[in-house]
């Protein structure tokens, strides 16, 4: 069983939900108080034991590349004004020289085909994927909960988490197995099932790890919903061969992809912040006040 060093961020997305501010700026680059999204990801896989950071990108994306580098004139000017706390956080953000590739998705055409865009940097090996766009808030995080499973069964691991019944045609929603340790073997997996047909209410929450072979089933480019290449039904396909786990993550998640989730992921982790935290919540409450929800 191979160790997981790698890990995909898939940050080529266009982000017109949040148009205008993703005219100019990345979405991966709007901040969760004062951390851009992407970093947040990249923080989790890190902590999880990740080696190797493969970002694949698109066109006006470069600003994603030079957040993961040096900046030296920045640097130069932290270290002259005295601001250390500001100069270790920076050098603590960066992955290590040669850890970090950035590749190009050259078209839209979904998640599946991000993937297979990482193949030759991924090559023989399972790797972690993780979509920046989902913003995990737990202890441990969520990658390294997957890890034990991984570490324990091998296979392929997904995140799962509970979404209201009503609502699981939004999702990939899995049907639970026999228990493995903290997780439970996959039966089946469908991509947004109507309310009749879903096995469970446990969604894919955008955290998966990936044998190899998935590479191959995408390279057929094999169109899906929306005319894309889904992820899902390459591993549906790859599941016929392979076994899959799902751990239910034991903590929160947070779609920055969306403008809700967006701001309820800056408050909940603004409220967790000793330096602003009380001062923040009186401003909140004041808010809610003056719109009668106080």
């Amino acid at each position: 069983m191979k160790k997981i060093r790698k890990a995909v961020f898939p940050v080529a997305g266009l982000g017109t939900r949040f148009l205008p501010a993703t005219k100019a700026v990345p979405k991966e680059m709007l901040t969760v108080v004062d951390k851009p999204v992407i970093e947040y990801a990249v923080e989790e896989a890190r902590a999880a034991g990740i080696e190797h950071f493969v970002f694949v990108t698109g066109r006006n994306k470069g600003v994603i590349e030079d957040h993961f580098d040096i900046q030296v004139e920045l640097q130069s000017t932290l270290k002259a004004r005295g601001k250390t706390a500001e100069l270790e956080a920076l050098s603590a953000s960066l992955p290590v020289a040669g850890t970090a590739t950035f590749t190009r998705q050259q078209e839209p055409l979904g998640l599946g085909h991000a993937v297979w865009c990482a193949r030759d940097i991924v090559g023989d090996e399972p790797f972690a994927l993780l979509l920046p766009d989902m913003v995990m808030k737990g202890e441990p995080g969520c990658l390294a909960q997957m890890m034990e499973i991984y570490d324990a069964y091998g296979g392929n691991v997904l995140s799962l988490e509970a979404c209201d019944p009503e609502h699981v045609s939004r999702y990939g929603i899995v049907g639970l197995g026999e228990p493995a340790g903290k997780g439970h073997r996959l039966t089946e997996m469908i991509e947004k099932p109507s309310v009749d047909a879903a096995p469970s209410n446990l969604f894919i929450n955008g955290r998966y790890i990936l044998q190899p072979e998935i590479m191959g089933l995408l390279a057929r480019h094999e169109r899906g919903a929306g005319n894309e290449i889904q992820l899902t039904d390459a591993m549906i396909k790859l599941a016929e061969s392979q076994a899959f786990y799902g751990v239910k993550f034991n903590g929160k998640s947070f779609d920055c992809g969306n403008k809700v989730g967006f701001l309820e992921a800056n408050v909940a982790f603004a409220l967790d912040r000793s330096d602003i935290a009380a001062e923040f919540r009186d401003v909140v409450t004041a808010l809610l006040a003056e719109n009668g929800a106080g």
